[in-house]
C-alpha cells in the first residue's frame, strides 16, 4: 500500500522541499499551512490530479485544526503513516527587545505546534501500530543560534527534548519519533532574514564554508520516515556543516 505523509508549514521553504521529497519517494502527501493559497499551489505542482497530493489549511496553534486535518487525510486516503512537524516562525529580534507577545507567539507556533502534532498524529499512529514522526529542530536549539532570535532557539531546544519524550511514549506502539537539526540553510527565507554581509561572516565560521542544502535535509527526513528506520528513535540528526560536533 502506498504510504501517506503529512507535512506542516509546507507552503514554502524547507517544508515544501520535504513534501516534494516525500512525494518523489512514492508517498501520498498532505501539505498543510496557514497559507492556504501556498499549499494549494504546492499540492497542484506535486499532482494536478489530486490523487497523491492534497492541500489542507492548518493553524498549528490549534489542536482542533490538527484533528480536522487528520480526519480529512483519513477520509481521502484511509490511513496515515508519517507526520513531519515543520511549521515554525523564525524571527531574529535581539534578545533584549523580544516582547512577551512575540515570545509567546513563537513558542505557540514552534513548540506547541510540535506538541499538538505529536499528540494528534502520534495517537493515531500508535493506535494503528505503526508510524514515523519527524520533528524539525535546529542547530540554534543546540548552540543558542548565530542569527536567529532567542525565542526561536529556545523553542527548537525544547523540540529536541519533546522528541525524546514522545519517542519513549510511542516506541512500544511501533512509532518512532526523531528530530532533524539543520544549521544555516541556503533558503530564500535565510537570505531574507540575514543581511548579506552578516550571512557571509556566518558562512566563514562554518567548517565546510557553505550553507546547507535543503534538498539533502528533505532526503534525510525521507530516510527517517522509511519503514526500515524502525531502530532509530529519540535521535537528533545534525546537518550543520560542522558548526556543532558531538
Amino acid at each position: 500500500m502506498q504510504q501517506v505523509a503529512v507535512v506542516t508549514g509546507a507552503a514554502q521553504g524547507l517544508g515544501r522541499s520535504i513534501a516534494e521529497a516525500l512525494h518523489r519517494a512514492g508517498y501520498r502527501v498532505a501539505v498543510t499551512d496557514v497559507a492556504v493559497a501556498g499549499v494549494a499551489e504546492v499540492a497542484t505542482a506535486l499532482d494536478p490530479s489530486g490523487e497523491t497530493a492534497m492541500a489542507l489549511a492548518l493553524d498549528v496553534t490549534s489542536k482542533a485544526d490538527f484533528e480536522a486535518a487528520l480526519a480529512a487525510i483519513l477520509a481521502k486516503w484511509g490511513a496515515l503513516h508519517v507526520a513531519v512537524n515543520n511549521a515554525a516562525l523564525t524571527p531574529t529580534t535581539p534578545v533584549m527587545k523580544i516582547t512577551a507577545e512575540e515570545f509567546d507567539r513563537v513558542l505557540a507556533v514552534n513548540l506547541r505546534g510540535t506538541l499538538f502534532g505529536c499528540q494528534v498524529f502520534g495517537a493515531h499512529l500508535a493506535a494503528a501500530g505503526y508510524g514515523r514522526i519527524v520533528n524539525l529542530a535546529s542547530l540554534a536549539g543546540q548552540n543558542g543560534g548565530t542569527a536567529s532570535g532567542a525565542h526561536y532557539a529556545s523553542s527548537k531546544g525544547a523540540i529536541l527534548t519533546l522528541t525524546k519524550i514522545f519517542a519513549r511514549e510511542l516506541g512500544a506502539s511501533g512509532v518512532t519519533v526523531n528530530a532533524v537539526a539543520p544549521g544555516p540553510m541556503d533558503l530564500p527565507s535565510v537570505h531574507a532574514l540575514v543581511p548579506a554581509e552578516k550571512l557571509a561572516k556566518i558562512v566563514e565560521t562554518i567548517p565546510v564554508r557553505s550553507l546547507g542544502d535543503p534538498d539533502f535535509v528533505a532526503d534525510t527526513v525521507v530516510h527517517l520516515a522509511s519503514p526500515a528506520a524502525g531502530f532509530v528513535t529519540g535521535a537528533a540528526w545534525d546537518l550543520n556543516g560542522g558548526l556543532f560536533m558531538r
